[in-house]
């Protein structure tokens, strides 16, 4: 709980366990889009508010206690930060949950098991397919994997939603009109999912891949490993980074990746960049100039319409975003953590107090070694170039790729869906191939 409330006259209420309001809101959908659309607008308002939930404790310098402020940003974990050194020596970050627990540098996961969050996995689980990654790849596979009779996990490193989840607002996606916000459209797949059966795990970073006859192997941080019939690595991609001096400095404090409540906050008024030419480097430069800041977008091509879709090129105008072609960043400049201007590669200096980084991204498969065939710059193979039978099939028999990570890929939302739910009917065509022993 992030919020505690005190009747201040008498009333009646109806107290609810957990599971059967979710068996509840999976039969019944008009109450399933009221709840839901109210529990996502009540924690984007509780992201916004100073003293609610989390109290986070460590110095910048502290690289855990940055990586603990990027993963709760990421699960939209309302919190607040004291950038200093716990009380007492203790090893950064302390962090004070809701209810007087103290964690002191916890994992990622200890925060998410004390707010009672996540799934806890078996030292070693086997099961009929297994999603790694929870973007909408991931979870468009396991809506149809466990929806089709097979026992499925998903297992995420940061948030489930993947970078979808943080999009502000994605307008081109089919059945949504007025455009819908990523926490709900991927929050939607999440529930989704679960009704059907599907076991989604944050968070678990698989390590390892081990493809074995009958069964795959994939280990996860932890020493978990889970043996798989068949496997969905949907793993996705992540922003690069801009290789200036002392970005580290700046990260986390007033250069972000992501612009959420927390991140708003920031800009209301201020000057602020957006970097980048694709859709999401548009989305967020959209909402950030509805929301007041003074943004102008920076991006290193000649024409932004090579890289950005026109309906967002039009919003960028219609909310007064400037955009500067054929402009990357050279040197940063601020002190302590605040970021006051840049400088341009042609010398041209601007004044910025917030920068986000939206650039070109690259796979999250660094982690499958050569267990299956990539290309030179890390994408998943498969079908043709990798030698396989099927379209989304690695070079292992029994493994597919879908989304963003796969070499070839269109790198849009609605597409990472449809290769997810494609991915399943290739995961039955194997499994249907296979002797009935192995099971």
């Amino acid at each position: 709980m992030f919020l505690t409330a005190v009747a201040t006259q008498p009333l009646r209420y109806i107290a609810v366990d957990r599971q059967a309001l979710r068996d509840l809101l999976f039969e019944d959908g008009p109450l399933s889009d009221l709840v839901l659309a109210t529990f996502i607008a009540r924690r984007e308002a509780l992201e916004g508010m100073q003293g609610i939930g989390l109290e986070i404790i460590g110095p910048r310098s502290s690289e855990a206690t940055m990586g603990l402020l990027e993963f709760v940003r990421a699960n939209h974990l309302p919190y607040s930060w004291k950038d200093e050194s716990p009380p007492g020596g203790r090893e950064p970050p302390l962090v004070r949950v809701p209810g007087g627990v103290e964690l002191e540098y916890p994992s990622n996961g200890d925060v998410l098991r004390a707010l009672g969050v996540g799934r806890e996995l078996e030292p070693r689980e086997e099961v009929d397919l297994l999603i790694v990654g929870a973007g909408p790849a991931g979870l468009a596979a396991a809506v149809y994997g466990a929806s089709e009779g097979l026992d499925t996990l998903v297992v995420e490193s940061t948030a489930l939603g993947g970078q979808a989840g943080s999009s502000r607002r994605i307008e081109n996606y089919l059945g949504f009109p007025a455009g819908i916000t990523g926490v709900e459209l991927t929050g939607r797949a999440i529930n989704q999912a679960r009704k059907f059966g599907a076991r989604p795990a944050t968070p678990y970073r698989a390590i390892a891949l081990r493809p074995l006859n009958g069964r795959h192997v994939v280990e996860l941080e932890g020493e978990h490993e889970i043996a798989a019939r068949a496997v969905v690595l949907a793993t996705g991609a992540e922003y690069r980074r801009l290789p200036l001096d002392g970005l580290s400095d700046y990260e986390g404090i007033s250069v972000f990746y992501a612009a959420g409540p927390p991140e708003a906050q920031l800009c209301g008024g201020a000057r602020v960049a957006v970097v980048g030419g694709g859709n999401s480097a548009g989305q967020a430069a959209v909402w950030l100039a509805r929301g007041g800041a003074l943004v102008t977008l920076l991006h290193r091509r000649a024409d932004l319409h090579e890289t950005m879709s026109d309906y967002l090129i039009r919003e960028l105008e219609r909310f007064g975003a400037a955009v500067r072609d054929r402009s990357e960043i050279a040197e940063l400049h601020g002190a302590e953590g605040r970021l006051e201007g840049v400088t341009l590669t042609d010398g041209t200096y601007l004044p910025f107090s917030v920068l986000f980084l939206f650039l070109g991204a690259r796979p999250c498969t660094e982690w499958l070694d050569d267990a299956v065939a990539r290309d030179e710059n890390g994408f998943i193979l498969t079908g043709d170039a990798a030698g396989a039978a099927n379209l989304l099939e690695t070079s292992v028999p029994g493994i597919f790729a879908a989304g963003d990570a796969r070499a070839g890929s269109t790198k849009r939302c609605a597409a990472a869906v449809g290769e997810g739910s494609m991915a399943v009917q290739f995961v039955h065509k194997h499994l249907a191939a296979q002797p009935a022993a192995v099971r």
